[in-house]
């Protein structure tokens, strides 16, 4: 088995001019110069589900950033945004889920970038050999999956379509390097989870696909920024540099995949060949955050909300930003 993954997503690269290219930016009703931009530090959370540090750093794109960056690096999204909570996170790329149980939590934070995702960057695994062939069979099997995370809903959403729901499983909550050892042990039946582990399983023990994320329909993933964060002006300059460099990062990996897998694959330590396959899972395009990205969200609250998963009703309008949508147009 390969060693655990440091690094996923689609964030390689092209050349971006930020804010600061012009001299100085407007954050809300106040101007940031770029001497002001200069003197952040912005504290961006990464996780195997994003890469940004490494995969920046492959592109080229790092030292464009036109500010300081603390990284810090955590197993999904859960656990990054709980960071942000406790204010040592400004800005961090995440999957659909995590920020609705943020929300349920009452964290201060508000998605602030949003990327339109590849389902088959979502997928629930069997082991080699496995008898199960169809979702329904998972009933009273135990499946691994990171709480909160995006995987969380995946699994949610396809058991619902199967007539199923949590109670009829054994849920193990675990994060990706420990469900990958159970996985790849037998202790579960099932593991539902994101690229490139799906391609690293498949690829190297035999794992097969019981179901992607196209039954589920449009996927997610955000920039997600903590409300401290935006709304300090120079920080709120940054961080739109920031996204801007993203969503150029990731057009540029989506016409480029053969290249990103080199840079991917020397960044993870997982053979070229599975990278390849994970690059052209995981494309993903920026999109604004508007009324149908708002009820996409909406609707996975409500269906976690139903499961008794998260404590009451969330209403996600009020934990989202429309300010940083001219930086992909087509707003609304």
């Amino acid at each position: 088995m390969a060693a655990c993954l440091l690094a996923a997503g689609v964030l390689a690269a092209a050349c971006a001019s930020s804010a600061s290219d012009s001299g100085g930016t407007s954050s809300g009703s106040k101007t940031v110069s770029a001497a002001q931009v200069a003197k952040v530090t912005l504290h961006v959370g990464d996780q195997a589900g994003t890469g940004a540090e490494a995969l920046l750093t492959a592109a080229g794109l790092i030292n464009k950033l036109p500010f300081k960056v603390d990284w810090s690096d955590f197993t999904s999204g859960p656990p990054m945004l709980q960071a942000m909570g406790a204010g040592a996170i400004d800005i961090g790329g995440v999957g659909d889920a995590p920020p609705v149980f943020a929300a349920a939590a009452g964290e201060k934070i508000e998605i602030a970038g949003a990327l339109l995702g590849n389902p088959l960057a979502a997928a629930v695994l069997v082991p080699k050999g496995s008898p199960i062939k169809s979702v329904a069979q998972l009933r009273g099997k135990k499946i691994a999956v990171a709480q909160g995370s995006s995987a969380d809903y995946h699994l949610l959403a396809v058991l619902k379509q199967a007539g199923l729901t949590p109670k009829d499983v054994t849920l193990q909550y675990l994060q990706p390097a420990q469900a990958l050892a159970a996985f790849s042990s037998g202790h579960v039946d099932a593991w539902d989870v994101w690229s490139p582990y799906i391609e690293q399983v498949t690829a190297q023990d035999g794992a097969r696909i019981l179901v992607n994320g196209k039954p589920i329909g449009n996927t997610y993933s955000f920039e997600v920024a903590s409300r401290a964060a935006l709304a300090d002006p120079a920080k709120a300059a940054a961080i739109r540099d920031y996204i801007k460099l993203v969503n150029q990062a990731h057009a540029w990996s989506n016409t480029h995949q053969s290249a990103w897998a080199v840079l991917w694959a020397k960044a993870t330590g997982l053979p070229q060949s599975v990278m390849v396959k994970a690059a052209a899972d995981s494309t993903s395009d920026a999109v604004p955050i508007n009324a149908t990205v708002v009820k996409s969200e909406q609707d996975i609250a409500d269906a976690f909300s139903s499961a008794g998963l998260i404590p009451g009703q969330v209403d996600f309008a009020n934990f989202s930003t429309s300010q940083y949508n001219s930086l992909v147009g087509g707003s609304s």
